[in-house]
C-alpha cells in the first residue's frame, strides 16, 4: 500500500514540477523579440534574426545535451537529474533577467537548454514506478503538466510583462522554479538500482535490447512531427486573430485566449483518453488524435471570427491529450527499464527538434502562402504521421 501511496505522491508533485517547466520555456515567447529589442538600435531584419536565435537556443541545446543527461541519469537515478534541471532552470531564468545585450541573452538561452531534462526525466520516473496496466492513465495525467504549462505560459507571461516588466518576469520565473526544487528534493522519492559502469550499455546495445527498435524509432520521430505541427503555427497565431478580429483593440486579450484554450482542453481530455488507451490500446488512441487534428486543422484556415478559431483550438487540445500520452504509453511498453532513461531523452531530443523546426516551417509558408496556408501545411504534417504511426503499429495491433 505504501508502494502505490509513494507513486501518486510522486504523480502529483511531478504534474507539477512539468508544468512549470512547460511554462518556463514557453512564457517567454510573447515578449522575447520585445525584451531584445530594448538591448539595442536593431534594424527589422536583424530584430528578427536575433530573436529567432534567442528563442532557438534552447531547444537547440536541449536537442544535444538530452542523450547525455539520459545516460547520466541510467547511472544515478532520475530525481538526482529532476533536482538538477530545477536548480539549474532557476539559476538561468535570474540570470537572463540580468541580461544587458542579446548575446548574453542567447548564451543564457543556450544554458537554459543545458538545463533540460525535467521533463523526460519525470516522464522516466514514473513510467518506471507505476504498474503497467495504469501506465496509460498516469502519463496521460504526468503529459497534462507539461502541455498545459506549455500552452499556458504565453498568456501568464504577457500577462506579468504587462503588470511588471520582461526582466522582474524572469526573476518571479526564477522564483517559480525554485519552489520546483524544493518540492522535488523533499516530496519525491525513488528506489533506484543504478546500473554498473560495467553494464552501462553502449548506444548500439541500448537498441539492440529492445524488442521493436523500429516501433521506438518511429515514436521519436513521431513526437518530433507532433511538436512541429503544434509550433508551426506559433509565430503566426496572435497575427492571425489581429487579421480575422480586423485590428480590434481585444487583439491581446483574444490571443492569449486562443493560445491557452488548448491547454485546457488538454487538462481536461488527457486522463480519460489515457484510461480508454489502456483499454483498447495506445495505438488506436494516437491514431484517434491525428484523425481528429486533420479534420480540425483544415477548418482553421478558413475561420471568419474568433470563436470559431477558440472552438477549433480546444478541439486541437482534446488531439494533443490523445497524442503525446499515447506516444509516451507505447514507449513505455516498450523498453526495458533499465534503458528507460536513455529511450525518454532521445525523445526529448526529437521533441526539441520540433521545438525548433515547427516556427521555422510555420514562417516560411506564412511568407509564402499567407497564413492560412500555414494550417493547411500543419494538416499535411499530421497526415504523413498518421500514415507513418499505422504502419509501425502493425505489429502491435497483430499481437493484440
Amino acid at each position: 500500500m505504501a508502494k502505490k501511496f509513494s507513486w501518486k505522491q510522486n504523480l502529483i508533485v511531478l504534474w507539477f514540477g512539468t508544468f512549470m517547466a512547460g511554462i518556463g520555456f514557453s512564457e517567454v515567447m510573447p515578449f522575447l523579440s520585445l525584451y531584445v529589442d530594448t538591448m539595442g538600435h536593431f534594424t527589422k531584419g536583424q530584430l528578427s534574426l536575433y530573436s529567432g536565435l534567442a528563442f532557438a537556443a534552447s531547444y537547440f541545446m536541449t536537442a544535444i545535451v538530452s542523450p547525455l543527461w539520459g545516460k547520466l541519469a541510467d547511472k544515478t537515478g532520475r530525481k538526482l537529474m529532476l533536482v538538477r534541471a530545477s536548480a539549474g532552470l532557476a539559476l538561468v531564468f535570474f540570470l537572463m533577467g540580468t541580461a544587458t545585450n542579446v548575446w548574453q541573452l542567447v548564451a543564457y538561452r543556450l544554458i537554459q537548454g543545458v538545463f533540460s531534462g525535467y521533463i523526460s526525466n519525470a516522464n522516466a520516473l514514473i513510467a518506471t514506478q507505476v504498474p503497467k496496466n495504469q501506465s496509460g492513465q498516469a502519463l496521460g495525467t504526468l503529459v497534462t503538466g507539461n502541455v498545459s504549462g506549455t500552452l499556458l505560459g504565453p498568456l501568464l507571461g504577457g500577462t506579468l510583462a504587462s503588470i511588471f516588466s520582461y526582466r522582474l518576469t524572469f526573476m518571479i520565473t526564477g522564483l517559480l522554479f525554485v519552489v520546483v526544487f524544493l518540492v522535488t528534493t523533499f516530496l519525491v522519492h525513488e528506489n533506484f538500482e543504478p546500473v554498473q559502469k560495467e553494464a552501462m550499455m553502449t548506444t548500439r546495445g541500448v537498441i539492440k535490447s529492445l524488442n521493436n527498435s523500429q516501433l521506438v524509432f518511429g515514436m521519436f520521430i513521431t513526437t518530433m512531427i507532433i511538436q512541429a505541427a503544434n509550433n508551426s503555427i506559433a509565430p503566426i497565431l496572435a497575427l492571425y486573430v489581429r487579421e480575422i478580429m480586423h485590428n480590434s483593440p481585444q487583439t491581446t486579450f483574444f490571443s492569449g485566449v486562443v493560445a491557452a484554450i488548448p491547454g485546457i482542453a488538454t487538462l481536461f481530455a488527457a486522463p480519460a483518453l489515457g484510461r480508454v488507451g489502456d483499454r483498447i490500446g495506445s495505438d488506436k488512441i494516437l491514431m484517434f488524435g491525428f484523425a481528429l487534428a486533420i479534420i480540425v486543422y483544415i477548418p482553421m484556415a478558413f475561420v471568419t471570427n474568433v470563436w470559431q478559431l477558440i472552438g477549433l483550438r480546444f478541439m486541437i487540445g482534446v488531439s494533443n491529450a490523445s497524442m503525446l500520452p499515447a506516444v509516451q504509453t507505447i514507449l513505455t511498453k516498450n523498453t526495458p527499464p533499465h534503458v528507460t532513461g536513455r529511450i525518454f531523452s532521445w525523445n526529448q531530443s526529437f521533441q526539441a527538434m520540433g521545438n525548433v523546426a515547427g516556427p521555422m516551417i510555420g514562417s516560411v509558408v506564412s511568407s509564402s502562402f499567407d497564413y492560412s496556408g500555414v494550417f493547411i501545411s500543419t494538416a499535411l504534417l499530421v497526415v504523413i504521421n498518421l500514415a507513418m504511426v499505422y504502419t509501425n503499429t502493425k505489429a502491435m495491433r497483430r499481437s493484440a
